[in-house]
């Protein structure tokens, strides 16, 4: 029997490639579920690694066709095909970040960029101009950003639920980093303590920009100053494993960051609590799906993840039903996922709807800005300091 009626045909999957993220890579498998989980982007083009033959075994891994031995060579080629990436997705070491971007802006592909946006700030200020003058779609995966939750705590913010914003607190603390990891060769060791590849914050640039990044957007405070001091507990370590940051914010809010990569006992305890005159909220990563809210002077209570309460903002985060948790995985595909609507609007040629939010470029500079003022303050004895933006 043949089944009849109005069918809307969905738009094609993206065509997404990758530089970076070959074997024996952390954050690349983790890009890829991310772009797969809404069936949104199809793989079919990569430079998997420096190393050509190990870029080309990687694609046979993965099953992607198209392989290349460099990103120059990929950009270039991929451009002229009828059938080339229309994005790409950035997940090599930070050093690397603005020298690919580049091959791809000025081609006029889509780029969805691994954080902290570049290696120094001149660079991510100059990065950002040529995406910006090129007009592609800029995604940065700030991922934390995309829990339903951290929606929900950002909608509460804004409508003025917590009244003013008094007090900001924000940790993310590792001890994956305790010991000296880089001495043994482990790759992710090696290049997130060699300031040539990561950049002059180490465990600032790593994780601290995830917490900055998360508690700017969670309350829309502008920061005005930061004292921060920095430490490399490591002996021999050349970038700072611990930072103390205390942070001022326009009209008056107070705030403190602390990150850490060499605190015992500790995976990845990313946790934000604010605190304003009429109420608090605190939400902790991992354990993202409650939100707890606090009145002054009234009892505190969890919110859920889909449950009763939650808002519009949280809710079109959100895929399955309370009680089923959802994590790490989809909040980093929910950036994949806002990207994809800005990306397949440009290619019909509308706007994306106005609800569709995900970090770019400003959210990059500012990350690595962060980073810089940092180093600059602890430098100086933990003296007060503005961004460079």
């Amino acid at each position: 029997m043949a089944i009849t009626g109005a069918h809307v045909a969905r738009a094609p999957r993206i065509r997404l490639g990758m530089v970076g993220g070959g074997r024996d890579a952390f954050i690349g498998a983790v890009h890829r579920i991310a772009a797969r989980l809404d069936d949104q982007y199809e793989l079919v083009a990569g430079c998997f690694s420096a190393d050509a033959e190990k870029s080309l075994a990687s694609a046979a891994d993965l099953g992607v066709g198209r392989a290349y031995a460099s990103f120059a060579e990929m950009a270039a080629r991929e451009a002229r095909l009828k059938d080339g990436i229309e994005a790409v997705a950035i997940v090599t070491p930070n050093h690397l970040h603005a020298p690919v971007a580049m091959q791809f802006l000025k081609r006029g592909i889509h780029v969805i960029c691994d954080k902290p946006l570049t290696h120094s700030l001149a660079e991510a200020k100059k990065l950002a101009r040529a995406a910006e003058a090129s007009g592609v779609v800029f995604a940065l995966t700030h991922n934390y950003t995309g829990y339903p939750m951290v929606r929900q705590a950002k909608a509460m913010v804004a409508a003025g639920d917590l009244g003013d914003i008094r007090l900001v607190q924000v940790e993310y603390p590792q001890d994956w980093l305790s010991e000296p990891l880089e001495a043994s060769g482990q790759k992710q060791a090696d290049w997130r303590t060699d300031p040539a590849r990561s950049g002059a914050g180490g465990s600032t640039g790593d994780i601290g920009t995830h917490a900055y990044n998360l508690a700017r957007f969670v309350t829309g405070l502008t920061l005005e100053e930061l004292s921060a001091d920095l430490q490399a507990f490591v002996p021999g370590r050349r970038v700072d494993d611990n930072a103390h940051v205390m942070l001022r914010f326009a009209g008056g809010a107070r705030g403190m960051l602390w990150c850490s990569q060499v605190a015992a006992g500790c995976e990845n305890g990313l946790r934000l609590r604010v605190f304003g005159t009429k109420a608090g909220i605190e939400w902790a990563q991992e354990d993202p799906n409650y939100l707890w809210i606090t009145p002054l002077g009234g009892q505190r209570s969890r919110m859920t993840r889909g449950g009763g309460g939650a808002g519009p903002d949280a809710a079109r985060m959100t895929r399955i039903p309370p009680g089923h948790p959802e994590g790490y995985l989809e909040g980093f595909a929910n950036i994949y996922a806002e990207a994809a609507r800005a990306i397949l609007a440009r290619r019909a040629g509308t706007s994306p709807d106005p609800a569709v939010t995900f970090p770019g470029l400003a959210e990059g500079v500012e990350g690595v800005a962060f980073v810089d003022a940092c180093v600059r303050s602890s430098a100086r004895n933990a003296a007060w300091v503005k961004l460079n933006l």
